[in-house]
């Protein structure tokens, strides 16, 4: 590679550098998801849907629902209008059910933008909620599916109507192209943005972490303030290192906790609440209890 196709690529991830704000104040970095990556997942989320049904339907085939004769006065059978409910139903759960399964996740991302390597966030640092994620979903619908159908259908030889569907298509298709953040119409209406994740993962950064069991004790009460959002968010802190946001973090823990604070040890502090706040959580789960972050 060049030093100016290098040069050129450092500049273009320079300007998708964003800080993330949490609900506690912290500044993280991020980086936005190119245009490429986005679309390329979507491709991808979309084959893996549509392979996924077709499995489906030919096992329902072989099980005896795959009836779609006509009757003998040329009108449809009972039972292969039952057949065409059954795909439209399942049509519509692989496509809601599944972006909402996915992004709705620890990853929050689905097996598309995972392979891509990206992320579905909120933009005001919080976690996604349901109703963001089919507000995205929906808009995406309204913005290409719905005039890419009508014009599949013929729609673009109907004068006015077809050109409207078009310039209609093309303007939402282009609309991340003219936002710094790539945001499509859904991203602005439920407030989030698709970032590039963090390719290290959770265990492994934290395996070389020193062992401060011994060092800080911490009760099931002190524990039970936080969930997995507040797990997630000091994971990025740790990782990140900045000296200056661990001061506020360990802070913020303290004063929740009801401990008092000191200085000089803010990383051996958080690397043991860490660790412990992953066990309590860990624990609860094995026993049925989830506790997503400080609110539930």
């Amino acid at each position: 590679m060049s030093a100016s196709v290098a040069a050129r690529l450092n500049a273009g991830q320079l300007k998708r550098q964003r800080q993330l704000v949490t609900p506690e104040g912290l500044a993280l970095p991020l980086t936005i998801a190119t245009k490429g990556a986005r679309a390329g997942a979507l491709m991808l989320d979309l084959l893996i849907i549509f392979f996924g049904a077709l499995a489906i339907l030919l096992a329902l085939g072989l099980l005896g629902f795959s009836v779609l004769d006509a009757g003998t006065d040329g009108e449809m059978s009972g039972a292969a209008e039952f057949f065409i409910v059954l795909i439209i139903l399942l049509l519509f759960l692989a496509r809601y059910g599944y972006f909402l399964f996915f992004e709705l996740g620890p990853k929050g991302a689905t097996p598309g933008k995972r392979a891509l390597g990206i992320r579905v966030a909120a933009r005001d640092g919080g976690r996604l909620t349901a109703e963001a994620v089919i507000a995205r979903n929906l808009l995406r619908d309204i913005e290409v599916f719905i005039p890419t159908f009508f014009l599949l259908l013929g729609g673009q030889s109907d004068g006015v109507m077809g050109a409207a569907a078009f310039v209609w298509l093309l303007v939402f298709v282009l609309f991340p192209v003219f936002n710094k953040d790539h945001l499509r119409a859904g991203d602005l209406v439920a407030g989030t943005w698709v970032v590039e994740a963090q390719k290290v993962k959770l265990a492994e950064a934290m395996s070389t972490a020193p062992d401060r069991s011994q060092e800080y004790r911490f009760g099931e009460e002190e524990l039970s303030v936080y969930g997995e959002h507040e797990l997630q968010v000091l994971e990025g802190v740790l990782r990140q290192d900045n000296p200056e946001a661990m001061r506020e973090v360990m802070f913020a823990i303290c004063r929740k906790i009801g401990w008092q604070a000191g200085t000089g040890h803010e990383r051996e502090f958080l690397e043991a609440f860490y660790a412990a706040l992953r066990a309590h959580l860990e624990r609860g789960m094995r026993f049925g209890k989830r506790k997503a972050d400080k609110y539930s």
